[in-house]
C-alpha cells in the first residue's frame, strides 16, 4: 500500500513538471502588442554570404477565405524565441506576385539568427483592404521542427498582432533578417 501511494505520487510529479513543460499553447488567441518594436534588420554585406546569417525558415501563411480577394495592406512580420533571437521582415506583400490572395498559401524562405525553438510571432498590416490571415507556419530547417499559430480573424491595422507564448522574454538583441525568397 505505501509503495502505491509512494508510485502514484511520482507518477503525480511527472505529470505535472510534464504539463509545465511548454507543450501547451499558453495563449490560443491572437492579440495586440502596441509596444512591440522589431528589430533593425542588420543587412549582411554580399561578401558574407547567406550562410552568414545561421539557420533558414521556411514561413508559410495561409489567407482566409474570408479575406479581400486580394490586398494591397503592407504586411511585416516578426517571430523568435525567448532569448529574441529574432527574425523581422519589414515587407512580405507583392500585390504585383499575387502574395496573400483570398484562400491561398504563401511560402517564404528566410535567413535568420538561429534561436532556441520559435514562441512568439506577430504580423502588421498596414493598408485599407483587411487582410485576413488565417494561420502561419514556422519551419526551421536546421532542427526539422515547426510551430503554427491560428489567427482566423482579421488583424487590427497598424498594430503588432499575434502571440507571445515565451516563458519570459529577455532583451538580449541578436539581430535581424534576411528574406531570401518568396516562393
Amino acid at each position: 500500500m505505501a509503495r502505491s501511494i509512494h508510485l502514484l505520487l511520482l507518477f503525480s510529479i511527472f505529470v505535472f513538471l510534464s504539463s509545465s513543460s511548454g507543450s501547451e499553447t499558453v495563449n490560443p488567441q491572437p492579440e495586440e502588442f502596441p509596444s512591440f518594436k522589431p528589430k533593425d534588420v542588420h543587412k549582411k554585406s554580399d561578401a558574407e554570404g547567406l550562410n552568414a546569417w545561421g539557420c533558414s525558415y521556411t514561413v508559410k501563411i495561409k489567407t482566409s477565405c474570408y479575406s479581400p480577394r486580394y490586398t494591397r495592406d503592407m504586411i511585416s512580420l516578426a517571430f523568435g524565441d525567448t532569448y529574441r533571437n529574432e527574425v523581422y521582415a519589414p515587407r512580405l506583400d507583392d500585390p504585383s506576385t499575387g502574395t496573400f490572395e483570398r484562400c491561398s498559401t504563401d511560402t517564404f524562405k528566410m535567413q535568420g539568427p538561429c534561436g532556441y525553438g520559435v514562441c512568439y510571432l506577430y504580423l502588421r498590416r498596414s493598408g485599407w483592404d483587411g487582410w485576413t490571415p488565417e494561420w502561419v507556419q514556422i519551419l526551421e530547417t536546421s532542427y526539422h521542427r515547426s510551430v503554427t499559430f491560428y489567427y482566423g480573424s482579421p488583424i487590427p491595422n497598424a498594430v503588432w498582432y499575434g502571440f507571445n507564448n515565451c516563458p519570459h522574454l529577455v532583451t538580449k538583441a541578436t539581430g535581424g533578417a534576411h528574406l531570401i525568397s518568396g516562393v
